[in-house]
């Protein structure tokens, strides 16, 4: 898909995303602000406010959310490594927006039907997170992915070509007023959102329990599995998490493995690292 946003915006994501990355990585190092901004390619300045425009705080504020001492005041008191990583600021508290999202499964008919006699309005938009397609059916949203540096869109292929009888609309400006509710880009838009998605009644579970448990803290695949009743699914619940055809709506970034590793992110683990440092900013 062509998209009409200007390259810059990509850029600077990707910027952001990467020094978030090498903070992380650094943190025990405590890197100066020199050392973080090299990371991304820019002098201290300009760094220092691109972060700041993106994230709400500064570098070094990040940095201190970051602070490994809060890791090990958490592990001798016999916490867990995941408490621990979020003790360090690894993981944002959970998303601050006040969305109210409802889901609607597509009916076996309606899926049998490939979108015939639907209109599917598809187009990019800017999010902080890089420039999103957004798809949009009279029912709801039923897609959301970001677009990866190379240029692909992980999932989009493959929901296009699960519905090739349905009409389909280029609308760039409704993707950038769905991005603009969903990220509280524009603050008197009414913040209610219908995801319309299609999904085995194993992956409905798994993304309806990640609306209930996910929404404003971060879970393991474990607890979604005790979750949905399937304690021994956990593995199950991996693939089902990974293949969410809408991005931070249903907050698939909000899984952790139970180490407090990140895990995987279909949409790359620097965007899932940078949505949380997104998040755990707007909570500072």
């Amino acid at each position: 898909m062509k998209s009409t946003t200007p390259a810059l915006h990509d850029r600077d994501f990707h910027r952001v995303a990467s020094a978030i990355d090498f903070i992380a990585a650094h943190a025990h190092e405590q890197p100066s602000l020199e050392r973080m901004a090299a990371s991304a390619g820019l002098s201290p300045f300009h760094f220092a406010r691109l972060f700041r425009r993106w994230a709400g705080i500064s570098p070094k504020q990040y940095l201190q959310r970051l602070s490994l001492d809060a890791a090990k005041v958490s592990l001798e008191r016999d916490s867990s490594v995941l408490e621990a990583a979020l003790d360090a600021g690894l993981s944002g508290p959970g998303r601050l927006h006040d969305l109210f999202i409802t889901v609607e499964a597509v009916t076996p008919g309606e899926f049998k039907a490939r979108g015939r006699g639907l209109v599917f309005r598809h187009g990019t938009a800017a999010t902080p997170f890089g420039t999103a397609v957004v798809v949009a059916t009279g029912r709801g949203i039923a897609f959301l992915g970001f677009r990866n540096e190379d240029g692909s869109i992980p999932g989009w292929d493959e929901f296009r070509k699960a519905w090739p009888e349905a009409d389909w609309r280029r609308d760039d400006l409704a993707a950038q007023k769905a991005a603009e509710t969903i990220w509280g880009l524009s603050p008197n838009r009414d913040r209610r959102l219908t995801l319309w998605v299609h999904g085995s009644n194993f992956q409905m579970q798994v993304w309806q329990a990640l609306l209930r448990c996910a929404a404003h803290s971060t879970v393991t695949y474990a607890e979604i599995a005790r979750e949905i009743g399937r304690p021994s699914a956990a593995r199950a619940v991996g693939t089902a998490v990974g293949s969410n055809p809408v991005a931070w709506l249903i907050p698939c970034h909000h899984v952790l493995r139970a180490n407090g590793a990140l895990g995987g992110y279909r949409w790359g683990v620097d965007r899932k690292r940078a949505m949380l440092a997104w998040e755990a900013s707007r909570a500072s």
